[in-house]
């Protein structure tokens, strides 16, 4: 779907930009909101079966087992929108809680100390996964599942089989996963405040449109002077920072740590970011489709743990989630590339027909 990078058409105009641009907006906030409404019935239906699973305790949980999963999938939204996808993100979330664990037990560390470390740590592996992605050429799943594969072996090299608890860190890092401010947890908070600022600034940015453009039309963005390398590469470097970021929530969400936390999370997220809306062909997709992808999977792992339905369906569930949305992705793109073309047309026969003449007056 190239209509994203296409020039807006005047006001009034009325131009097949415009209307096509609307289309596509119309579209995505029928996503969204049709991904809400499924939340919404899936919650009242199993508060009906169980009127506990919407007590305070029930909803904190939630949201604070949705928070990790809702910043990977916003960093993930970044890398598929412009083509490509991030299958390591898992295995840093691993690698960081661990590495961050380790130097937080070494003594009193300071919180924002332990949160710069992780992300660092994140921003190394995105910038490894970004050069051989954007400078290199090298496709982006073939990279990503081999870093995914070097970066479990670090971490098995680094843990040893060894463990962080939560009784060798510091009282500021487990806060930071247990308090809140009014009541509502830091991690929903952090988590919400990263949504809406990478929102925005695809949004409302040049820059951040362009990576729709990469997406839509990796050729057409290059002729356009989109400088395509540099955007795939703060992708990646985005996407890796909020894994780090992750990891060490992970770390204070849970506190007991070991080399393979987040093992096999890579394709949840995928998932989350798919059933969000974010098309898995790029150009198409917000952050806040793939939070909300990422919040109903949350949900309906909760829902089957209150329910006492046997774990296997959580994955059974996902799947068949994943694979509608990749077929209604598919339907819908085909309906609006139509929709286009005949919007298309008929402005090309309205600039054909020409316009009647006026009469003349009799001399």
């Amino acid at each position: 779907m190239t209509v994203l990078t296409q020039s807006p058409a005047r006001p009034g105009s009325g131009g097949a930009g415009g209307g096509g641009r609307r289309l596509v907006e119309l579209v995505l906030r029928a996503r969204e909101l049709s991904i809400l409404g499924a939340l919404i019935v899936l919650v009242v239906g199993t508060t009906i079966a169980n009127p506990r699973f919407l007590s305070e305790q029930g909803l904190r949980d939630i949201f604070l087992n949705a928070s990790i999963l809702v910043l990977l999938a916003v960093g993930q939204s970044m890398v598929v929108v412009t083509r490509n996808i991030d299958l390591s993100v898992g295995s840093v979330v691993g690698l960081v809680a661990f590495s961050a664990g380790r130097f937080a037990s070494g003594g009193d560390r300071n919180v924002v100390l332990v949160l710069l470390v992780g992300v660092l740590i994140g921003l190394a592996c995105g910038l490894v996964n970004g050069l051989l992605v954007s400078f290199c050429r090298v496709p982006s799943l073939v990279v990503t599942l081999g870093t995914l594969y070097v970066i479990q072996g670090l971490d098995y090299r680094i843990a040893q089989g060894d463990q962080i608890s939560a009784s060798e860190l510091p009282a500021s890092v487990l806060g930071l996963g247990s308090d809140g401010v009014l009541g509502i947890p830091y991690l929903p908070i952090i988590t919400v405040a990263v949504m809406l600022a990478a929102g925005y600034y695809l949004r409302s940015y040049s820059s951040g449109r362009e990576f729709y453009a990469i997406g839509s039309s990796p050729e057409a963005a290059m002729l356009a002077g989109v400088p395509i390398r540099r955007r795939i590469l703060t992708a990646y470097l985005v996407s890796g920072a909020l894994a780090g970021l992750a990891g060490v929530l992970w770390l204070s969400r849970f506190g007991t740590v070991v080399a393979d936390a987040a093992n096999g999370w890579e394709l949840t997220v995928v998932a989350a970011v798919v059933v969000g809306g974010v098309a898995i062909t790029g150009g198409v997709g917000t952050v806040y489709g793939a939070a909300l992808g990422a919040l109903l999977l949350t949900t309906i792992g909760s829902v089957l743990v209150v329910l006492k339905v046997n774990p296997f369906w959580q994955e059974a569930i996902t799947g068949v989630l994943l694979l509608l949305a990749i077929s209604v992705d598919r339907l819908l793109a085909l309906r609006v590339t139509r929709a286009l073309r005949q919007r298309s047309l008929e402005s090309t026969v309205h600039q054909d027909v020409p316009a009647p003449s006026e009469g003349k007056g009799e001399s």
